[in-house]
């Protein structure tokens, strides 16, 4: 006799999701708003810290240095966490503000100025004397400036998965853990999903499993490439480096890579990371989840180059970034079938876009049409 499980995937429905992280689970929320023959299929648990989406927090930010068409996705991502918080009665993102310190001459300044005046949007310009005067906890490097958003923050990044979650469940879609994706066939009238647990047909499928999505996507022009990054919490002998209104989120680039950080938001410590390198990942499933010695010397030549005092590590974790070659997103139909939809390729940056890219990969797969201001992020792009 089947078990209940195994009946549930020998249904159909109007729209399986594979892979229920921060983007997916995003999806599986607004599709759950759209029909209750939705789908939920997840290797592992529930807010999981085996990918990409863990760490207990995100910057999000609106004047985007990496392309400006970004921008007005952002604008939206702003209003969709929001009207979850509103709807799950749940505190996801702060507004703290974001300093971004750089050469004038570098991808991050020059970007973010250049965002900012194409989408009218809110930031302040600092030279190296006016940002030492304003945050002196910080040691601005000869011929860095600075710019300081406002409306920047960072989001729970934890907390934003499970309220996705929980907000699709509360709409009665069905959701699997620890149910792997083996093998998918494309049928005239449906695409038959074989997984761990049985067989499963849908009518359109989203895939955005993160780090496994090579395995699903051949790519020539948009190959991808998986990256080790290191997350690490440090005690600070400053305890200005505890209070945000003293030391902001921040982020540097310079000559030997680009770091960011929090303060210490939860007294767990101190958050700091280097956004720039990595070490290639060949099996997501079996990554090196140990601490990297190289790693840690350079965040902590980082610490004692840009704060006074001393630190102590207290805590490290391993996640992963899907990159693409352009470090741009893709957000496409399959090459090989149309009926399903592929998001991946976040290269580090994808997690504040949750909100608003589960909203719009749910419409284009019940409607079948892009929002064009994804147009820029197909697999076709140049």
């Amino acid at each position: 006799m089947l078990n209940k499980m195994q009946q549930t995937f020998l249904e159909r429905y109007e729209l399986a999701v594979v892979g229920c992280g921060g983007i997916g689970s995003a999806v599986l929320y607004h599709a759950s708003q759209r029909s209750r023959s939705v789908l939920g299929i997840e290797q592992f648990a529930d807010a999981h810290d085996r990918g990409s989406s863990h760490g207990q927090t995100r910057i999000i930010r609106q004047a985007y240095f990496e392309h400006p068409n970004y921008v007005p996705l952002l604008l939206e991502a702003y209003q969709e966490w929001s009207q979850l918080e509103k709807s799950l009665d749940r505190k996801l993102y702060f507004e703290t503000g974001l300093l971004q310190v750089g050469l004038p001459t570098g991808s991050v300044v020059s970007g973010v100025l250049r965002s900012a005046s194409e989408h009218h949007l809110d930031v302040e310009q600092w030279n190296r004397t006016e940002l030492e005067r304003r945050y002196p906890v910080f040691k601005i490097p000869e011929g860095h400036e600075g710019v300081f958003e406002k409306k920047g923050g960072y989001l729970l990044v934890e907390p934003c998965v499970q309220a996705h979650l929980d907000g699709a469940r509360r709409n009665e879609v069905h959701l699997s853990n620890q149910t792997e994706l083996l093998r998918i066939k494309h049928l005239p009238d449906f695409v038959e999903l074989e997984t761990t647990h049985g067989f499963v047909r849908a009518k359109r499928v989203v895939i955005t499993v993160g780090a496994w999505l090579g395995r699903w996507l051949q790519s020539e022009s948009q190959p991808l490439y998986v990256l080790r990054k290191h997350l690490h919490w440090f005690s600070a002998e400053d305890q200005r480096l505890a209070h945000v209104d003293q030391c902001p989120i921040f982020l540097f680039e310079s000559e030997k890579g680009c770091f960011y950080g929090f303060p210490d938001l939860d007294k767990k410590g101190m958050k700091v990371a280097e956004h720039s390198r990595g070490e290639l990942v060949e099996d997501p499933g079996n990554v090196n989840r140990s601490l990297d010695p190289n790693d840690l010397s350079r965040v902590k030549e980082f610490l004692s180059e840009t704060f006074e005092g001393r630190f102590q590590h207290l805590s490290h974790s391993v996640c992963m970034y899907t990159m693409t070659k352009d470090q741009n997103f893709i957000i496409d139909q399959h090459p090989e079938d149309p009926r399903i939809l592929i998001a991946g390729g976040f290269s580090g940056h994808g997690f504040k876009f949750a909100s608003v890219l589960g909203k719009l990969i749910s419409n284009w797969s019940f409607d079948n049409q892009r929002d064009p201001r994804l147009d820029f992020l197909s697999l076709r792009r140049p």
